[in-house]
């Protein structure tokens, strides 16, 4: 499969809509245009992707799957995506088309162009962006859409420097599509990449990961772990926990913990990441402005030149009409038998303005006709005259002119009235039923559909009937072609399988694969409880939703301190824990009793695992036995054995006890003296 860079192609006019005005960006997978969406008249990004990955037909039905759910998003800190499709935008040499998409031009530029620039972000902005950031992952993580390649240069910024998340769903697509990408390309994702993705594995705690190094490359201005080769770069995050610059004051902690290596240790989610980074922000100065890179300036001239398809002309009962009332001519017309005509048709008619396209003909009323010479003027009293007989003959040129004319509106009356106010027609292709509906009820057209075989997702608009730009009477209708939809393939089953595995299994199948986790009394941590749809089959390149078990739900430990140890062991194993004992001494516990145990009271513990009991031995105390008359040797070695200290009085070898302090029976705490007497 062949590289394909992207060439410049401001000027160029993508699906009859979208002029790319200027490039504001490339990236590994294409290149980012500034653009005039010539139909809504609005500016808006266009992001150009290779045309080599036209050639993949699988990439494609991902790319349209994916762009439908991103655009489905709708957060104040996520890139809105308007639209997607395909152009043939090379030149030269015949290349199939490269598929596009349409997103909300954000105008504040991207963290990657500031940090290119030079410029580094204080631990307080950086807080804040994160912030912003993590609140939307959360937004999309809970809608099953897991971002995959959090990075600078997908975090954007708008005019008043509120960072949103660009390029949902697109690695994902990317990530499978079978292409080469630029020399670079791998290595540049695999700076931000979580350990967990080198086994294809990945969840909301992987884009926290992301973010936390991209948090720390904001503020530093160099990547953690960054080194010469993708792998290198991987593997030294593996077993490595982040350790996050002292100069980062109160975010240090909260990064350092969503850079754990084990994505077990990290936030949970992006939420509980967006609360720690929050409650950062608030022992930190407030931030100052973003100093925005914003994308340069861009000339946003939205006609530079006519883009107006041909209209064919629509033949009407009367013959084709002219587009205009030309202007008769003020030549004098022969005399007949009834001498020369009245003035009146001797003056020329006012001339109508053209009509265009989307300009009906337009009557020119009586009222516009000159007066005939000497005939006074409407209101105006005519002079005295003597009564004559008036010849009927003279009336009959000023008849014979009011029903030509009245003939002639009549005729543009009814054609206007039979067209109707026009409009264009929208392009639907490579849009759902539902979509393609409501654009072309917002557009004032009537839709048809039929159903025809074609392997793209079902229900697609592959073809329209007429094509987009026709202007059509109001509420005339639109045909589209419906895809039918793949024939379906079997679906594996890969419940109670890994997670790794099934992903695995159902990719391999042609599937895209979407999870979430949750509590499982039943099934182990990391394994497969269900998936939508559970059929046999299924459309190739549907979406498969995966449930992953994160084990049983916690349990709250009991309070068992001050119980016997065999009532405690009774109410933990009720609760499904392992019990483990130890003993010590305690002067405050008898023995027996609990005195403590781990983890405490109330903390909630995952099921089968076990908890520490310490049970008192009661108090550390050592009873004295008597040692008179036993050599000095002996006593003291008696005496240091049951833990307690001598003091020996008048020693000699080899001399025996003659009296002691504390007598016999006395009981000491250990480590206390005994004084013997010789």
């Amino acid at each position: 499969m062949r590289t394909s860079g992207v060439a410049d192609l401001a000027g160029r006019v993508l699906a009859g809509r979208y002029r790319l005005v200027a490039p504001i960006g490339t990236g590994a997978s294409g290149r980012v245009y500034a653009a005039w969406d010539v139909r809504l008249q609005r500016k808006v990004a266009v992001k150009v992707l290779h045309a080599a990955l036209a050639e993949d037909a699988g990439f494609l039905r991902r790319f349209g799957a994916e762009a439908q759910i991103a655009a489905s998003l709708h957060h104040p800190n996520v890139v809105a995506v308007y639209d997607w499709g395909e152009d043939a935008v090379s030149t030269g040499t015949p290349q199939p088309p490269a598929p596009f998409m349409v997103l909300e031009l954000l105008e504040g530029g991207s963290l990657r162009s500031l940090l290119d620039r030079g410029d580094r972000l204080s631990p307080a902005q950086a807080a804040a962006v994160g912030r912003q950031v993590a609140a939307g992952l959360d937004y999309a993580h809970a809608r099953g859409l897991v971002h995959r390649d959090v990075k600078p240069a997908n975090l954007l910024f708008d005019e008043h420097g509120t960072a949103r998340v660009a390029d949902f769903g697109l690695a994902r697509a990317l990530a499978e599509a079978s292409w080469t990408e630029p020399a670079g390309a791998v290595l540049g994702t695999a700076r931000y990449a979580a350990p967990e993705q080198v086994r294809g594995v990945v969840d909301a705690r992987s884009d926290v990961y992301s973010l936390a190094l991209v948090l720390v490359e904001a503020v530093t201005g160099a990547v953690p772990f960054a080194a010469d080769t993708s792998l290198a770069t991987l593997l030294a995050r593996v077993e490595r926990h982040l350790e996050v610059p002292p100069e980062l004051g109160a975010l240090g902690p909260v990064l350092e913990r969503a850079g754990r290596a084990d994505p077990a240790g990290r936030f949970p989610d992006a939420r509980a990441f967006a609360a720690a980074l929050s409650a950062a922000a608030a022992v930190l100065p407030a931030p100052d402005p973003i100093p925005l890179p914003g994308p340069g300036a861009v000339d946003f001239d939205p006609h530079p030149t006519e883009i107006r398809p041909a209209v064919p002309t629509a033949p009407t009962t009367l013959g084709a009409l002219p587009t205009a009332v030309r202007t008769v001519p003020p030549t004098a017309p022969p005399p007949g038998p009834l001498g020369p005509l009245p003035s009146v048709l001797q003056s020329p008619l006012p001339a109508a303005p053209p009509a265009g396209p989307d300009q009906p003909l337009v009557a020119i009323p009586v009222s516009t006709i000159p007066a005939a010479a000497g005939a006074p003027a409407r209101g105006q009293p005519g002079p005295k005259r003597r009564r004559t007989r008036r010849r009927p003959e003279r009336l009959v040129p000023i008849v014979v002119l009011v029903v030509l004319l009245v003939a002639a509106a009549t005729a543009a009356f009814a054609a206007s009235s039979a067209t109707g106010p026009r409009t264009r027609v929208p392009n639907l292709v490579g849009t759902g039923e539902k979509a393609a509906r409501d654009a072309a009820r917002q557009a004032g057209v009537a839709v048809r559909t039929r159903t025809v075989a074609s392997d793209d997702p079902a229900g697609t608009v592959v073809a329209q009937d007429p094509g987009p730009g026709t202007l059509l009477a109001a509420h005339h209708a639109v045909t589209l072609q419906l895809a039918a939809g793949p024939p379906p393939v079997d679906l594996p089953g890969v419940a109670g399988q890994t997670e790794a595995a099934a992903r695995a299994a159902l990719a391999a199948a042609g599937f895209v694969v979407t999870s979430e986790h949750r509590t499982d009394e039943n099934i182990g941590t990391g394994l497969v409880v269900a998936q939508q749809p559970a059929d046999r089959q299924a459309p190739p390149g549907s979406e498969v939703h995966l449930v992953i078990s994160d084990g049983p739900r916690p349990v709250e430990v009991p309070n068992v301190v001050g119980k016997g140890y065999d009532d405690a062991s009774k109410a933990l194993t009720a609760k499904r824990f392992k019990v483990s004992r130890t003993d010590e001494y305690s002067d405050t516990v008898p023995a027996g009793q609990v005195i403590r145990h781990s983890p405490v009271a109330g903390a909630e513990a995952p099921r089968d695992s076990a908890v520490t009991v310490v049970v008192s031995k009661g108090r550390d105390v050592v009873t004295v036995d008597d040692y008179t008359g036993e050599t000095v040797e002996d006593a003291v070695a008696a005496l240091e054995q049951a833990g307690l200290q001598v003091d020996v009085v008048g020693y000699r070898p080899g001399k025996r006890v003659r009296h002691q302090d504390p007598p016999k029976g006395t009981q000491l705490r250990r480590n206390e003296t005994v004084t013997l007497y010789l």
